[in-house]
């Protein structure tokens, strides 16, 4: 069974060694990795080196000759150009983008987040969205406006990384499940990122088998957290997953089949 894991934020290595593309490869080996999906950083919290560094075009520069990293870049909202941004990253060849809306202060439903999704749609860009608590007002990314895109955007494909969490479970999976009886292809996936200890982003195993009984054995993709997670809890996340009391094939799909098969990508 090969390892393909969505959710890795990575910088440069003279900025942030520990979150370096090289660190992400040793905690790939370490907990069985094979492929990954990395993130450009943001432009807003320090993420990058200096003002003119454009996150995207650095990411897409590190990787070009790595086969098991697969890039997704991020959009800098305090800029105008949303739809330029968008444009630039399919350009780069990038696979995605990595969304936060309560770091990126965006309303997930707002006019200039649709900027984003429309480009992104037209282009075939995968969206992994940041969800549940995380400090900033609610009322912006409460799970239930993530089924707006769904309707007005309905070719999108999107993850929601934790699933709400602890505190919007319940609200991620009636996305997910309301998607699924709109549609015969996954569109709307679950993110299994963060699974292996209790937490504001933890699911329990009821909780992950009521996703695979409600959404079906195609809508879930396992995801690191990395540098937040280390080799050993990313081993103890995969080893979770392995020992579920589910199909082979759901397993297999889990932890990379999904994941690549939203992308195009073989495994």
């Amino acid at each position: 069974m090969k390892v393909f894991a969505n959710h890795c934020h990575v910088f440069e290595e003279q900025l942030r060694p520990h979150g370096s593309i090289e660190t992400l490869k040793r905690t790939m080996d370490e907990a069985g990795i094979d492929k990954a999906v990395a993130f450009a950083p943001f432009k807003n919290g320090r993420q990058v080196s200096a003002p003119e560094v454009n996150q995207n075009r650095w990411l897409a520069g590190a990787i070009k000759d790595d086969p098991d990293i697969i890039g997704f870049g991020t959009i800098d909202f305090e800029r105008t150009d949303l739809r330029e941004q968008t444009e630039e990253i399919a350009e780069l060849g990038l696979k995605g983008i990595k969304l936060h809306p309560a770091a990126q202060e965006f309303k997930v439903n707002g006019e200039r987040a649709y900027e984003v999704y429309e480009v992104a749609q037209r282009h075939g860009l995968f969206l992994t969205f940041h969800t549940g608590v995380h400090w900033h007002r609610l009322s912006d990314y409460a799970m239930l406006l993530f089924d707006d895109l769904t309707y007005d955007f309905p070719d999108l494909k999107f993850s929601m990384e934790h699933m709400g969490g602890y505190c919007f479970f319940k609200d991620a999976l009636a996305v997910m499940v309301n998607r699924r009886g709109n549609a015969k292809d996954p569109h709307v996936f679950s993110g299994w990122t963060s699974i292996y200890d209790p937490g504001l982003w933890y699911l329990t195993d009821e909780q992950l088998y009521t996703m695979v009984a409600l959404g079906g054995e195609t809508t879930h993709i396992f995801g690191t957290d990395f540098p937040h997670n280390k080799g050993p809890q990313l081993k103890a996340a995969i080893d979770r997953i392995l020992g579920l009391n589910i199909s082979e094939e759901a397993k297999t799909r889990i932890l990379g089949q999904n994941l690549a098969d939203a992308l195009q990508i073989k495994l």
